[in-house]
């Protein structure tokens, strides 16, 4: 048996944002089509390291695949298995950067669905890679013309704001601090590590729309209970992995501010308008853990790139 593995810097070549922002939603309106199934992460370890697991089908691409990737104390590595619909197992692929880029494009599909049309202006919490790959989305469905970013340490946002500023060509400032960053933004990106939140209720502003990307951890939240009071919509990309994994949801659940009734998935939001913006002055929200299906997106369409541009190596097993 064959299968073509590609490298991180292979994939890179063959997707861009907009591809990936349509491949993405192509596979959540399947799942809302009831034409593809996802499984939640698992997660099992020993000292020292541990496993994480997700898994996906998607009928309409004729693919079923698994995401694995381990995390030490020092590194993580990524990487998704394509398998056909005769069960051959046809390519394995680095994912690290395609992990990125997937979150990225979840929150590019949902933005152009939640976010006011108009909207010009972001504010960014974090500087890390998740942080880039959410505002290079955010731009490519949205006029954004100008961005903030706040993360705890200077250096990191300072180069933050120059490195995107080039890449997309739209003026990004470092903040000093959290207030600064959303004065008088309409988009707010979340992508941080953060276990305490950055982002309370007396920030936010009508009209704001929120991608809440980088707490997947009940123990972690970057938005304080008291923001869910002020939120209209609330829009997961997927209920039961928010279930296990969106600690963002925990206080406001205990207190009974919302609800999960209350709440749609990206695959609804696509496929039956729920949880839509009703007006302009409403807030909301986008909470995102990750799914399988969105690596499955990425992986289908890099695949397909490189079997026709003959890419990457084959590896006999």
């Amino acid at each position: 048996m064959s299968l073509l593995f590609i490298r991180e810097e292979e994939a890179q070549k063959l997707i861009d944002m907009p591809q990936a922002i349509a491949a993405v939603e192509q596979v959540f309106r399947s799942l809302g089509n009831q034409e593809a199934q996802n499984v939640p992460r698992h997660r099992v370890q020993v000292p020292g390291v541990m496993l994480h697991s997700l898994s996906a089908s998607v009928t309409p691409l004729g693919y079923v695949g698994w995401k694995n990737y381990i995390t030490t104390r020092t590194a993580a590595r990524f990487h998704i298995a394509l398998y056909d619909q005769e069960g051959h197992w046809v390519a394995l692929l680095e994912a690290d950067w395609l992990g990125q880029l997937r979150t990225g494009a979840a929150s590019g599909v949902t933005t152009a669905k939640l976010a006011n049309p108009e909207a010009k202006s972001v504010a960014v919490f974090g500087s890390g890679k998740q942080a880039r790959t959410q505002l290079e989305a955010v731009c490519a469905v949205r006029p954004v013309q100008q961005a903030s970013v706040y993360s705890h340490t200077a250096a990191n946002r300072e180069s933050f704001a120059l490195e995107m500023s080039d890449q997309l060509g739209i003026s990004v400032l470092a903040a000093p601090d959290p207030a600064t960053c959303l004065t008088d933004k309409e988009i707010v990106i979340t992508a941080t590590t953060s276990q305490s939140p950055l982002v309370t209720g007396d920030l936010l502003k009508p009209g704001m729309h929120i991608n809440a990307i980088g707490s997947n951890a009940l123990n972690r939240s970057e938005l304080s209970a008291d923001c869910f009071s002020r939120i209209n919509q609330i829009v997961c990309d997927d209920l039961n992995s928010c279930r296990n994994e969106a600690g963002d949801f925990v206080e406001p659940l205990k207190a009974g501010t919302i609800t999960w009734g209350s709440m749609a998935s990206l695959a609804e939001l696509l496929t039956e308008n729920k949880n839509q913006r009703e007006c302009k002055s409403d807030i909301t929200l986008f909470k995102s853990v990750g799914m399988a299906i969105e690596d499955i997106a990425v992986a289908a369409h890099v695949y397909e790139a490189a079997k026709e541009q003959g890419v990457g190596t084959v590896l006999d097993i």
